[in-house]
């Protein structure tokens, strides 16, 4: 029997201005000491809807080990200056279907971490933030597994990162079957980005042969501005490249209109169906065309 939990028009409101200035002028720990505003852990048959969010300390909303999970009509909300303050963070959790948010802060609009399984997110408003996430996976040489997980129709304004994938190196695992589609970018800075050399540290991450794999992700129908010139960025391992990343139907043009967008690819092995703008091109192969550009302008 499914419990149904409704909540009519509701709204929690932190007083994290406070915390949130700690946090950026301190040595805090932030996911350490700064609590989550609400937790539904190891719940089945979960069902929230038209629930309001506003000025977490730090993350809004988690799910972790939980299973079929229907989030709807949620509103949160929070600075975009604001310290770690991801709208949902998903995790450990199988059929969860997240429809119908608007969800504006400082960090993520929605985190997706280790264990989550048949994910479906579907007419999102992101923005300001961190864009749609995966991971990151994989820190401290841990195992991280994502697999099939459906982001669609996601309008995103102004945020640092479109659809993006993260993963550290070292770590071990796999993100795959994963598909981003029927996407509107409004000045994004990154807005597709693969990068399994994220390093959230202060100092430089060494190099390391191992990573969570990163396989069959799809980028389809993805349309916009990007805030940087670098719209395309697939940033793979050399140890574990990436493969089966498909672009069909992609037009990213830079901000403005003042040059032309651009994109790069690491050790990954993609393919494109229909219009690709701009393509990824190889670090070496960049090169070259940078020096026939300069030689013929």
């Amino acid at each position: 029997m499914m419990r149904k939990y409704i909540f009519h028009p509701f709204i929690f409101i932190s007083e994290s201005l406070l915390m949130w200035i700690l946090l950026a002028f301190s040595f805090l720990q932030p996911c350490k000491q700064a609590p989550t505003a609400l937790t539904f852990s190891s719940c089945k048959n979960l069902r929230l809807e038209n629930l309001k969010l506003r000025n977490s300390q730090q993350i809004h909303m988690s799910v972790e080990d939980c299973s079929h999970v229907k989030l709807a009509h949620l509103s949160i909300t929070a600075p975009g200056a604001s310290p770690n303050t991801d709208g949902i963070h998903i995790a450990r959790s199988r059929r969860v279907h997240v429809t119908d948010c608007t969800i504006k802060t400082g960090d993520d609009c929605i985190s997706i971490e280790d264990g989550t399984e048949n994910l479906h997110v579907k007419n999102i408003l992101c923005g300001p933030g961190h864009g749609i996430s995966i991971g990151s996976l994989g820190d401290h040489g841990s195992e991280a597994y994502v697999i099939n997980v459906t982001v669609d129709s996601v309008t995103l304004h102004g945020t640092t990162n479109g659809a993006r994938i993260k993963t550290w190196q070292g770590g071990r695992g796999y993100a795959k079957n994963i598909i981003f589609r029927n996407t509107i970018m409004d000045s994004v800075w990154n807005p597709i980005i693969i990068d399994q050399n994220y390093c959230d540290s202060a100092a430089p991450c060494k190099k390391q042969k191992s990573a969570v794999e990163v396989s069959n992700v799809l980028f389809k129908n993805i349309r916009g501005t990007s805030a940087s010139k670098e719209a395309i960025k697939l940033s793979c391992s050399s140890g574990v490249p990436c493969h089966g990343i498909a672009l069909e139907n992609v037009k990213l043009t830079l901000k403005g209109g003042s040059g032309v967008a651009k994109s790069t690819c690491e050790n990954a092995r993609w393919r494109k169906s229909g219009t690709v703008a701009p393509q990824p091109l190889y670090p070496h192969f960049r090169t070259i065309m940078s020096i026939l550009e300069f030689r013929f302008s």
